[in-house]
């Protein structure tokens, strides 16, 4: 009797520290899904805003006012602020990434110190045009880099995980794709000459808390209705299972981080929605993608017919880039023959088989609202006269964009030319004020791989 109490108690004992390990593997498991989640979302803005630095700077060579200069410098000093936030977000702690963080401080300082003098008096001197020339060359060096890393991320789908796993068991930078591409970007830095401008200064980012105040009066959803939300939005099948987590508590919103895998396990989906509203911010799919099959533009009609399938309404393709295999495409509605750019929003569509891979939605969120007819109050004539007499005009639309106060303003958008770059610049269209200009990209290289 007493054997046969010994063995129950034995048994049962197995049975609950069974139970126990499933549960502790089970958490190791959800926590590891939502750090992959954060160090996906971190390192693909870091790549965003490193482009808007070198756009940023870039911008400021062709501008004619002294107020939009300042502007443009202030938004280089908060950009890089960001992408020193970003790269902190990263597992690359037990890295010595002083060369980057440092070059990222001192862009950041130096249109600091610029932006808050008077430029009507004391304008920018021949030889700090000279350093931001030296910037604009330095920081399109890091996106290229930082480009090719994200393709062959993207292609061979490499997980920040492993890297932390990596560094933490002490093997070699060349044991892990991501560690060495990170290693290689700090090395191309520190071949750069020195340029000391001082201590760092920060600018903290608004759009979590505009984003916050944007869907406070929503309903939230429940973590089921948003698994669901998140296979309409995708359109796959409602048998695909969907692991649905809370985002951190740093944001100013609450939120969602979803995981979807494929029963076959090759694919997988990462997927940031809003709890309120059960808004879908961004996605990244990570797979596979083979050789090239369809054209650019077959691509562009892909990302356009994903957003009406979605309810987006009158869009419009703004731009459009190759990176490798992969199409990057900002759209932007249209009211009235004017371009929305508040409300861009940006698909990446895989140039395999025409696959949605990336979405990029909060601004969209954040800015849409109804607009009143928009109707100019100076002529295009006029409005091309407060233009850089250096700039070839190419072409002009009609625009709506934020301007320094991130108010929206109607604005005529012209494209010109200095020499071999493109510019847009941004006139508005009720006092023919200079609001914005900026430098276009020049097409994209398409980064080997193998």
């Amino acid at each position: 009797m007493i054997r046969n109490v010994i063995i129950g108690l034995l048994a049962v004992a197995l049975i609950g520290t069974g139970i126990w390990g499933t549960n502790q593997a089970s958490q190791k498991e959800s926590m590891a899904l939502e750090n992959e989640n954060n160090y996906q979302r971190a390192f693909h803005d870091l790549t965003f805003h490193i482009d808007q630095i070198q756009e940023e700077v870039g911008t400021t060579l062709a501008m004619n006012s002294k107020k939009q200069l300042s502007s443009s410098l202030a938004d280089v000093w908060r950009i890089s602020s960001m992408a020193q936030s970003e790269l902190g977000q990263l597992p690359l702690g037990m890295m010595a990434l002083h060369q980057t963080e440092d070059l990222l401080a001192k862009i950041g300082d130096f249109s600091y110190k610029t932006t808050v003098r008077d430029l009507e008096d004391k304008p920018l001197s021949d030889k700090e045009y000279e350093q931001l020339q030296k910037y604009y060359d330095q920081s399109g060096e890091i996106k290229q880099e930082l480009r090719k890393l994200q393709a062959s991320s993207i292609k061979n789908q490499l997980k920040w995980t492993d890297a932390e796993e990596a560094m933490s068991s002490g093997q070699e930078p060349m044991d892990n794709s991501i560690v060495n591409g990170f290693q290689q970007i700090d090395d191309t830095v520190q071949g750069y000459s020195e340029a000391d401008f001082g201590t760092k200064t920060g600018f903290a980012a608004d759009l979590n808390e505009e984003l916050a105040d944007k869907i406070e009066g929503e309903k939230p959803v429940s973590k089921e209705e948003a698994a669901q939300k998140a296979k309409q939005f995708l359109d796959i099948p409602d048998s695909m299972q969907v692991e649905v987590e809370d985002l951190g508590k740093s944001l100013a919103f609450e939120g969602y981080s979803l995981t979807i895998e494929e029963p076959e396990g090759e694919d997988t989906i990462y997927l940031d929605m809003t709890k309120k509203g059960g808004h879908p911010l961004w996605l990244l799919q990570s797979r596979p993608i083979d050789d090239q099959e369809i054209s650019l533009n077959e691509a562009s009609e892909k990302g356009l017919q994903f957003l009406k399938d979605n309810g987006f309404e009158d869009m419009e393709m703004i731009d459009g880039k190759q990176y490798d295999t992969v199409g990057v495409f900002q759209f932007a509605p249209v009211l009235d023959g004017a371009r929305i750019y508040p409300e861009s929003v940006y698909v990446e569509v895989a140039l395999d088989d025409g696959e949605v891979v990336g979405y990029k939605g909060a601004e969209y969120i954040t800015n849409h609202q109804e607009r009143e007819e928009l109707e100019p109050s100076i002529s295009k004539q006029e409005a091309e006269e407060n233009i850089n007499p250096n700039v070839k005009i190419m072409e002009q639309h009609l625009a709506v964009v934020q301007n320094q106060e991130e108010e929206d303003v109607l604005c005529y958008e012209f494209f010109g030319t200095i020499n071999e770059d493109t510019y847009k610049i941004y006139i508005n269209a009720e006092n023919g004020d200079e609001e914005i200009v900026e430098k276009m990209k020049h097409a994209e290289p398409v980064y080997d791989t193998m």
